[in-house]
């Protein structure tokens, strides 16, 4: 489990075709302190720790990460958002994240507002309905705040501290991002639905 608080920029080195797997290697600090098997949210993907080289760890990216989460579009070079699991008694600044993406978004538009950040973000509408306004989202694993909701998409502002230590100082108009919405709205969400299905089923038999 994480909580969707970035403790830095990792760096892509290399990401190459194993079998049916591609091996991610991302150069991080954390690679000093990581054992094999470790979880560790890259991106907001929680993925497992495969191989350790001096100051660089290795992922294996499956078919389903790849088709469901941005990472199959990163290249050497890029920047990723790297999160430990959480430890037990460690502080919980952000909110529940599992590391399990839901789906991508696109941004739809920047705009510099003062000192924060303004982003639009479009999403598939089943995704939307995870949503409320002022509830949290984690945007390539970032702990976010909802701003405003809309029918395909929705708004973020993000404060200077956030644009200087994650992906979203540098991503723009057109980038992909992995979503998770908030695992309490999907439980809200699956009971209300589950609720309603009974009712109907109820109403018919009578």
């Amino acid at each position: 489990m994480f909580t969707g608080i970035i403790i830095e920029l990792g760096n892509v080195l290399s990401i190459t075709k194993t079998g049916s797997v591609r091996r991610l290697y991302v150069e991080t600090g954390l690679a000093k302190e990581s054992s094999l098997g470790d979880s560790i949210a890259v991106n907001g993907v929680c993925l497992t720790v495969a191989d350790i080289k001096d100051k660089s760890l290795g992922f294996d990216l499956s078919e389903e990460t790849l088709k469901v989460t941005n990472l199959g579009t990163l290249r050497p070079g890029a920047k990723v958002n790297i999160e430990p699991a959480i430890k037990s008694g460690s502080p919980f600044g952000g909110h529940i994240v599992t590391g399990h993406v839901d789906c991508t978004g696109v941004i739809r538009s920047r705009q510099q507002k003062g000192e924060t950040i303004y982003f639009e973000v479009s999403a598939p509408q089943e995704f939307m309905k995870y949503l409320v306004p002022k509830g949290s989202v984690a945007v390539d694993g970032i702990s976010l705040t909802v701003v405003d909701l809309f029918r395909d998409y929705f708004t973020l502002l993000i404060i200077p501290h956030t644009a200087r230590v994650t992906t979203l100082g540098f991503k723009g108009k057109g980038d992909i991002v992995n979503l998770e919405a908030d695992i309490i709205g999907k439980y809200v969400v699956r009971y209300l639905e589950a609720y309603s299905f009974q009712s109907k089923s109820v109403s018919l038999a009578d």
